[in-house]
């Protein structure tokens, strides 16, 4: 009889103990003339000690401006140097951090910012074509809570000179009294009933993901990470950041959003030893032009995560740009994000071809969707996660929670997966009705809502399609009003400004009529099958992933 589909990562290192700003503070003490942070647009360069006072003056000036503990403090920005030092700095203080997609149109911010309570909002002036505080100010006046904005170009030394109000005794008394098992952290993940939901972070959950990211990487003082990847999502701040400076690396960031040459030319520059990317930047490096010109020879490791990983983008990884110890690692916002991954040492087909195994102190079953029971190996059902790294729950969201995480603690991912005989998985599907687009999570049903919003669309039903590039693209079948007669551009630009480009349909087609069941319930999968047909996309069909 095959062995049920349930492992548990029992390891000999145990579980770290205490918050952010203990673990930076022992990193400084054993690290402190090491450089900790690099930002290379903007010609920044801390090491360990010097980006500990930045911490420190950051918190204090938090303080000063009457920052306490469960507070919800905003941040809306690109990657940038502020961007670290505001996540330490609100850690040390029991501020809980927002992370707000810098993807945001008015929308999307005016409900993260009511759903989670900011009153304390850090922001960029503007990124790319966005107006960061021209938004803010249409939609400020329904936010009643936030009471002081933060411009980073023009408010930041203001603040870390607030620091000398606040004496570092206030601080230290602040800090012993935090909690590791505080929440520290809220990340908005699109919902299926229209509205994102905030994933609540404690300092353990992700602490140790961050710290067991970094030992299966084998990083120490000597690695440096080039991370394109963004700060506000797990990927950036945890499986980098925190990775970072739990073994003394070097974070080392190319650009404010990825580039192609900015990260070949910092892996260069900066000899780095790491590099992530979702698989969309790894094929936008590979594919490049210039690609040839970029000396990769300090790269060993990575992650690359975020959607299906492509088997052959992986082996190209490994061989041209010197990365054999790329690795896969597979998560979710809610699991603080990693549950399994990939070893540098596994056999070169495991590596490239599954998710990994279970991440150390982590338990993960795959369960029969209908009924619950455990599958045996070899069987597919839908993956669950239980452990330190789930989540405390949906900010203000008790039911959705529930949906979530069920009575025995089991997140429940609605991912479908199959676990082999040595315990490695395969994520074959989804239950959740979600399109992963170049690895943002995307939610038919909020961009549905959205649509619904405008008065020609009568019904409107929202899939995603493969793309050789991005894994998916969003597509939109629109059933009009009688006499309407909108165009897919006029919806293109009536989305454009109000949601994140990234949820913007990139194909339009219009129906009388959906594919539906003898019951009623529109078929998905119909239309997926039909759009493949229709707009050529077998070849993007057909990439094998992890």
């Amino acid at each position: 009889m095959p062995a049920p589909s349930y492992v548990h990562g029992a390891h000999p290192v145990p579980l770290l103990g205490e918050t952010i700003g203990e673990n930076l503070r022992c990193t400084v003490q054993r690290f402190a003339g090491r450089e900790a942070l690099v930002v290379r647009q903007q010609g920044y360069r801390a090491t360990y000690g010097e980006l500990w006072e930045q911490v420190g003056e950051a918190a204090r000036g938090l303080m000063a401006r009457g920052v306490g503990r469960g507070d919800r403090v905003g941040i809306w920005s690109p990657n940038r140097s502020e961007w670290v030092v505001a996540q330490y700095a609100t850690a040390r203080i029991g501020a809980i951090l927002v992370n707000i997609n810098p993807a945001y149109r008015t929308a999307e911010l005016e409900y993260a910012l009511n759903q989670s309570g900011v009153s304390f909002l850090i922001l960029a002036r503007a990124f790319r074509q966005a107006d960061y505080v021209g938004m803010l100010g249409e939609v400020r006046g329904r936010c009643p809570e936030l009471r002081e904005a933060l411009v980073l170009e023009d408010g930041w030394e203001a603040l870390l000179r607030d620091s000398a109000q606040v004496s570092e005794e206030r601080l230290a008394e602040r800090e012993s009294a935090l909690q590791f098992d505080d929440a520290i952290n809220v990340q908005y993940t699109s919902g299926t009933t229209g509205f994102p939901k905030g994933a609540t972070l404690s300092h353990h959950s992700i602490l140790n993901n961050g710290f067991f990211v970094g030992e299966a990487l084998h990083y120490t003082e000597a690695d440096r990470v080039c991370i394109p990847v963004p700060f506000y999502h797990c990927f950036g701040m945890v499986l980098g950041n925190l990775a970072c400076t739990t073994h003394g690396s070097t974070i080392v960031v190319p650009g404010e959003a990825y580039d192609p040459v900015a990260v070949m030319e910092t892996v260069q520059a900066e000899r780095c030893s790491s590099l992530y990317g979702v698989p969309t930047m790894f094929i936008g490096e590979l594919d490049h032009p210039r690609f040839s010109e970029f000396d990769f020879s300090s790269l060993r490791t990575g992650i690359m995560a975020g959607s299906p990983c492509p088997v052959e983008v992986m082996k190209r990884v490994q061989s041209t740009m010197c990365m054999a110890e790329v690795t896969i690692a597979y998560g979710m916002t809610e699991t603080s994000p990693v549950s399994t991954q990939s070893a540098t040492d596994d056999p070169l087909e495991k590596r490239v071809s599954t998710v990994g195994r279970i991440h150390p102190h982590v338990e993960i079953k795959v369960v029969d969707p209908e009924t619950g029971a455990v599958v045996p190996r070899g069987e597919r059902g839908e993956l669950c996660t239980r452990g330190y790294n789930v989540m405390l729950g949906y900010w203000d969201n008790d039911e959705a929670t529930r949906t979530a995480i069920d009575a025995g603690g089991w997140m429940h991912t609605g991912d479908l997966a199959v676990m082999d005989g040595d315990g490695y998985l395969n994520i074959v599907g989804r239950i959740k009705d979600m399109i992963i687009r170049g690895g943002e999570n995307v939610y038919p049903r909020e961009i549905e809502e959205f649509l619904y919003g405008h008065p020609d669309v009568s019904d409107v039903q929202v899939i995603g399609v493969p793309s050789e590039r991005y894994g998916e693209e969003v597509m939109a079948w629109v059933r009009l009003r009688e006499g309407a007669a909108v165009t897919g551009d006029q919806l293109t630009e009536h989305c454009r400004g109000r949601i994140a480009g990234f949820k913007i349909p990139r194909y339009w087609k219009f129906v009388d009529e959906f594919p539906m069941t003898v019951t009623g319930k529109i078929q998905k999968f119909r239309m997926r099958e039909a759009a493949v047909e229709e707009l050529g996309l077998q070849a993007a069909a057909g990439v094998r992933t992890a």
